[in-house]
């Protein structure tokens, strides 16, 4: 394997690393565990915060780094997938790592991957903590891939851990019910560390609970009993509200990322930052200002005409649908939709259809062949309820065709789609 690497670039690279792993996931930490000892457990000298989440923890993770390198800390964060580039999902001091890195870590460490069998998701996340260690960094931000309790970043012994909402996705793996995946998610809490929960539902939110309680989290703090949203304000290019808290005095916040779930996210983040212990706690009256410059690509960020939000299951949808209707762009607003065939894209298009004026249906290139939905079959399904929606197969040509079709173009359906649009555009996900 060495020598198939030497002297290849960083795209060879990563072809290698496709080529030698498998891109499906198999829940479970044995494996990821065998490859971290191999590299001398770098997990273990970077102190972490933990995060997942159905929805939002994309946001909350790109909130706590930000926080906290604003606090003048050297700060990791690790998430997937990327929307353009790799490197995306390796970020130090908000800037990707060396594509030199990435190749030095493949070219020693592939062999070991392969022997172990390791997944790609896998590699990659023993991947982010060797570099991260070996950058020294002071705090890393951690998102699991798909659930928590067998997620491969789970072998962190975190400052703060923090689920965001629960929602139905990957039910193959995790279970058909809200009520089965909470227990998978809650799965990041850890003996003796915060917890922080910040389902709304309370149901959903007393199962997390209850959970980090069993596990021996401490203490375990659930956002909607410390306090609410009020005077929820999305704008073009955020959000306002008024954090209403039991026992302390209210706080105005500004989130820098539009949408009126992005209050819960920001509560969610602020309260990690609250749990963390010295020397890395921020308190609520610190952080909250800070945020307001906050910038993600992919999370309703708008680029002229164009918005990218990824939306990849119903409950994203519903958002996206719900911040346009905030927001209001100029009409007819067309949305340029591509899903993987493995989730629900009926959802998706039932929660978009009252808002959009108009379907352009397509194909991301990067989407796996394996994942291709059937977008005429969900044109058709589009058009019998009533939606106006047409079929443009190829994906540069429906980028082409958008803007004669209505003054604001939404790009959403998967990380492929909007990360394919992006690419095409030229928009950098790095400027958010």
């Amino acid at each position: 394997m060495g020598d198939l690497l030497s002297g290849t670039d960083y795209r060879a690279a990563l072809e290698a690393l496709f080529a030698r792993t498998t891109g499906q996931w198999r829940l479970g930490l044995d494996r990821v565990e065998a490859l971290l000892a191999a590299l001398g457990d770098p997990h273990r000298r970077v102190p972490v915060l933990h995060v997942a989440g159905t929805n939002g923890k994309g946001s909350v993770c790109a909130a706590l780094e930000h926080v906290l390198r604003r606090r003048g800390w050297r700060v990791a964060k690790y998430t997937s997938p990327h929307l353009v580039d790799f490197r995306e999902r390796f970020l130090i001091d908000g800037r990707p790592v060396d594509e030199a890195a990435i190749v030095a870590f493949l070219e020693r460490w592939t062999p070991t991957v392969e022997r172990l069998g390791a997944t790609f998701f896998e590699a990659t996340t023993a991947m982010g903590f060797q570099l991260f260690a070996d950058a020294g960094v002071d705090v890393a931000v951690i998102e699991t891939g798909l659930g928590g309790r067998l997620d491969a970043t789970n072998v962190v012994d975190p400052l703060v851990a923090g689920v965001t909402g629960i929602g139905l996705d990957h039910m193959e793996f995790l279970g058909t019910t809200r009520a089965q995946i909470a227990p998978e998610k809650a799965g990041i809490y850890k003996p003796g560390r915060p917890a922080v929960v910040g389902e709304p539902e309370a149901e959903i939110r007393a199962i997390l609970a209850a959970e980090a309680a069993r596990r021996g989290a401490t203490p375990v703090r659930v956002v909607a009993e410390e306090g609410r949203p009020t005077a929820v304000e999305p704008t073009g290019t955020g959000t306002r509200f008024r954090w209403e808290r039991v026992g302390a005095d209210s706080l105005d916040v500004v989130m820098g990322l539009p949408g009126r779930h992005q209050a819960s996210n920001a509560l969610v983040a602020l309260t990690m930052l609250d749990a963390l212990p010295a020397p890395f706690h921020v308190a609520p009256a610190t952080a909250a200002p800070l945020l307001a410059d906050l910038r993600l690509a992919g999370r309703f960020s708008r680029h002229g005409d164009w918005i990218f939000d990824v939306a990849h299951n119903p409950d994203g949808a519903l958002v996206s649908a719900a911040t346009l209707r905030a927001v209001a762009p100029g009409g007819p607003v067309v949305a340029i939709v591509s899903v993987l065939g493995d989730k629900d894209w009926r959802g998706i298009l039932d929660a978009l259809g009252p808002v959009v004026d108009r379907f352009i249906l397509t194909n991301a290139p990067t989407a796996p062949a394996s994942r291709a939905w059937d977008a005429e079959v969900a044109r058709r399904y589009a058009t019998d309820a009533g939606w106006a929606a047409e079929l443009v197969p190829d994906f540069d040509a429906a980028l082409a065709l958008a803007p004669s079709r209505g003054a604001t173009i939404l790009v959403t359906g998967s990380f492929h789609t909007v990360g394919d649009a992006m690419a095409r555009l030229q928009v950098n996900p790095a400027t958010g």
